[in-house]
């Protein structure tokens, strides 16, 4: 039989033992259970990603989350879900703060099921975040096309193994869904609508944009390189298997933005850049062009950047109705050419710096599908100099890039 003293002293440590307990099984499930909307959400949320480890699941509710301030996110391999794009939304309309909804500076980290809406900056932002998945989310600015909207919706920047799976990006004053300055990237199953730019790839390498819905954007799908940044030569990209068409609404990007030059109308446009496949997209209703292969056209002073298009094959596309109302610079040589455009437009850009330097352009469509060369010839461009030739160019083999494949990906 326990003395009394021996009683007490088990009572004591039984309690404490208990104590610990709790205090440790409260400490996880604030963690751990799925975060719900609330006058003090906002400050719990962005808790979690501070006090997050390796491995860890922040999981949010359905309803409607209220924010502030922008959320940032540092420590790898974090998964942040919600109960999809229409049920979990996170609301930034009252944002006191300039910048992104959300910034990820991590690696290994996964996005899913949950939308963002009305930041005043960038939706979703990533930098040097690698292995990162995009998957099941909707960005958008709610009051429709506006340049006062934040630049991008999903934004991964300097960053390998990128993959952009099933998201929704409207109302983007520059670009829905862009990757930059990144390798190893897949945009697909995606739509993107009433942005300025669709999707667009710049300065990187080996992406694969395809199965996509790209419609009522003021350009559809870009592929860029552009001067003044480190990564200069993005090359061997594939666009296939997307839908593109009605690509309709007026640019919006505000004055100085590169895509304010984009002409509306534009589906598919490559510009400057290095083995590039055009495949298997369906094309209509892209009221200046379905596919403008460019130069970099503005003025510039990195001595480094090659502005010239090379190593570009079109083929296998489907072509509907389009090119009958050019619009921006192309208006005025549509009308010389009696007010519309082919399917396929090339400035012909061949010279830059007295060095001309003959670019592959295969043209790999029947022949009842319209092309033209506008005869430009070199950089800076004279359209008044314009030389227009039905005449495709002399195809030379170019190498397919091999399918991209992303480590983080389950399919």
């Amino acid at each position: 039989m326990l003395s009394a003293a021996r009683w007490r002293l088990t009572v004591t440590l039984l309690g404490v033992a208990l104590a610990g307990a709790a205090c440790s099984s409260k400490s996880t499930s604030d963690l751990s259970a799925p975060l719900t909307p609330g006058p003090s959400a906002a400050t719990e949320l962005q808790r979690r990603l501070i006090e997050a480890k390796p491995g860890a699941i922040i999981t949010l509710a359905a309803g409607k989350f209220e924010f502030a301030d922008g959320l940032s996110l540092a420590v790898d391999r974090v998964t942040v879900r919600g109960a999809g794009p229409d049920a979990t939304i996170l609301s930034f309309a009252g944002q006191t703060t300039a910048g992104e909804g959300l910034l990820v500076t991590s690696d290994d980290v996964r996005l899913e099921g949950f939308a963002i809406e009305d930041t005043r900056g960038d939706g979703i932002k990533s930098k040097g975040a690698d292995r990162i998945i995009y998957r099941d989310l909707r960005v958008e600015w709610t009051g429709g096309p506006s340049e006062k909207n934040g630049a991008y919706g999903v934004y991964p920047v300097e960053s390998q193994d990128v993959l952009i799976d099933r998201v929704t990006v409207r109302g983007a004053s520059d670009a829905g869904i862009y990757v930059g300055q990144s390798r190893n990237i897949i945009v697909r199953k995606s739509r993107a609508e009433f942005n300025v730019a669709g999707i667009e790839i710049e300065n990187s390498s080996q992406a694969d944009v395809f199965d996509n819905i790209v419609t009522r954007n003021a350009g559809g799908i870009l592929v860029f390189n552009l001067p003044d940044l480190p990564i200069k030569d993005g090359r061997d990209i594939r666009v296939f298997d997307n839908q593109v068409f009605a690509n309709d609404t007026p640019n919006f990007a505000p004055p100085g933005n590169i895509v304010a030059s984009v002409p509306s109308g534009t589906g598919i446009m490559v510009m400057a850049a290095r083995g590039v496949h055009v495949l298997r997209n369906q094309l209509s209703m892209n009221k200046t062009a379905h596919v403008l292969i460019s130069s970099y056209f503005l003025p510039m002073t990195d001595p480094y950047f090659d502005p010239l298009t090379a190593d570009v094959v079109v083929r296998d596309n489907r072509y509907g109705a389009g090119g009958d109302d050019p619009q921006g610079m192309l208006a005025p040589l549509a009308k010389a050419l009696g007010g519309a455009l082919p399917p396929i437009v090339w400035d012909g850009v061949v010279s830059h710096r007295a060095v001309t330097n003959r670019p592959s352009i295969a043209i790999v469509e029947p022949s009842t599908v319209g092309f033209i060369d506008l005869g430009l010839n070199r950089t800076p461009v004279d359209l008044q100099s314009a030389k227009p030739s039905a005449q495709r160019p002399i195809a030379v083999a170019v190498r397919e890039p091999e399918p991209v494949v992303v480590p983080q990906d389950p399919l």
